[in-house]
């Protein structure tokens, strides 16, 4: 049995351009960044680090990205094997994360982090140098 089917003239074409013309965007890691929130922090035991995570392509936060690496050392002084703890702590605000940490020295600071975005396949990783001041 062979089914014929007529279409009106031009709606294939139609179709086909419609379809030629679909794109789907997919991102890659580096279409997001972290940002400092503030590039100079106060030298304390109890010092708070926040970093914005951004759509480069949007350049709107991202929310609800799960930062599942960090690590905070000296490296900027020449001393990288200087590190300190960084503990998460809650944000008020959509796609800043802020971080509790001893700054046991003025100077800088480099913030290494990972994260995983929702519906990315890639890991997102930044590094951001900050200061620590008097």
């Amino acid at each position: 049995m062979t089914i014929s089917l007529t279409f009106p003239k031009g709606i294939l074409a139609s179709l086909a351009i419609a379809l030629a013309s679909t794109t789907t965007s997919f991102a890659a890691a580096t279409d997001y960044e972290f940002q400092l929130v503030q590039p100079e922090v106060a030298q304390s035991p109890e010092a708070t680090v926040a970093v914005r995570l951004v759509d480069r392509r949007t350049a709107k936060p991202v929310p609800d990205a799960v930062i599942f690496t960090t690590r905070l050392d000296m490296a900027p002084e020449g001393m990288e094997a200087m590190t300190t703890s960084v503990e998460a702590m809650p944000s008020a605000e959509p796609g800043v994360y802020r971080f509790k940490t001893n700054l046991s020295m003025e100077g800088g600071w480099r913030f290494k982090l990972a994260a995983k975005v929702q519906g990315e396949a890639e890991t997102v990783e930044g590094e951001l140098i900050l200061k620590a001041t008097p």
